[in-house]
Parts: C-alpha cells; structure tokens; sequence
C-alpha cells in the first residue's frame, strides 16, 4: 500500500491541509494518508498543546485518513519515517510542499530522506525542478494538478482572535471552529 506521510503542525488544521489530502487519496498519488501533528515542532512557537490538534484532526479520520498520535513525541522527520518503517510492508511517501524544497538539504538528516518518495504539492512559484536536480532527488512526484485554497495557519489564528468567525467558515469546518471556541483556543 501507497501511504503519504503528512507531517506539520496543523496549529489548526484547515481547509486547505484536507485538500490536499483528499485531492491526493482521490487521484491516486497515494492509497491512504497519515498525519502526524508535531509535538514539539523544532521551528514553530505558540503551538496548541498536541491533544488539541489531534482530537481537531481526528474529525477527518476514516478509511483513508489515519490521525497519528503516537510518534508526536519524534522531533525530526527521518526519525517519524525510520519508526514508520522498521517492520512494514507498505510504501511510504513524504507530502512536502514545494516551499520546503528550499532547505529541504539543512533538514535533520536529509540524505536519509531523499531515499522516499517525495510527494511535492507545487505552490509559491518555488522552481521544484531546480531543487531535484540540486539536491539530486530521484524518487519523486510533483503535484500540479491541485487548485490551492490561499489559507494559512497563521491567518486562521488571527481570524480567531479577533473574533472573525464568518470568515472562518470559508476556511475552517464548523467542527473545528465549535472546538476552537469551546475550548478558548487562539484567543491570545
């Protein structure tokens, strides 16, 4: 089985997060994704406490939807997919947007990763082939085909704040803005 392996923060998870993952189950680039919210993600500040972006994700759970909460303690991504694949069968796939590709060498361990397959959700004008062929990547599949929902973590967090919540629904499922408000999430 084709398993994407969806790493981030999702300090919330958005729209935009599941278009992707549906957008990639739905045509074929993988079988099946799991995501795996950090716990203590080595570059991001303000991070929700972890059990809050794991019950927030697990609304999307299904067949093909695995929410990971087990490997959030893992704080480099080689080490998710070393644990991932020590007694397994299945492929795995690394879901990067092209944005990563950037400084996708100065990640912990980078020459471990390049050995995946990469999945690269083409955004930002970022030059992915240049990036390949720089970093010497050949096991790979760029991803042109996904109309993208201008949406970030950072603005939905803002939008929150401020108490913004119809524009909220345009970007967060209600589900996720119930639990935001129910438990006074992003309010500071």
């Amino acid at each position: 089985m084709k398993i994407g392996v969806y790493v981030g923060s999702f300090n919330p998870v958005h729209k935009g997060h599941m278009k992707i993952v549906n957008h990639l189950i739905e045509n074929g680039y993988v079988d099946k994704v799991l995501i795996i919210p950090t716990g203590n993600y080595w570059d991001k500040q303000n991070l929700v406490d972890i059990k809050h972006r794991i019950n927030m994700l697990k609304n999307y759970e299904n067949n093909f939807i695995s929410i990971d909460d087990k490997l959030n303690y893992l704080t480099y991504t080689y080490e998710i997919l070393e644990e991932l694949t020590k007694n397994s069968k299945d492929e795995y796939y690394l879901i990067l947007g092209a944005d990563n590709l950037i400084n996708f060498n100065k990640w912990k361990n980078f020459n471990y990763l390049i050995n995946f397959n990469l999945v690269i959700i083409n955004r930002n004008s970022v030059d992915v082939k240049s990036y390949l062929e720089k970093y010497n990547i050949k096991k790979y599949t760029v991803v042109n085909d996904l109309p993208l929902l201008d949406i970030s973590s950072t603005k939905v967090r803002s939008l929150v704040k401020e108490k913004r919540y119809k524009e909220l629904k345009k970007i967060l499922d209600i589900k996720i803005i119930n639990y935001i408000k129910e438990n006074k999430l992003y309010t500071e």
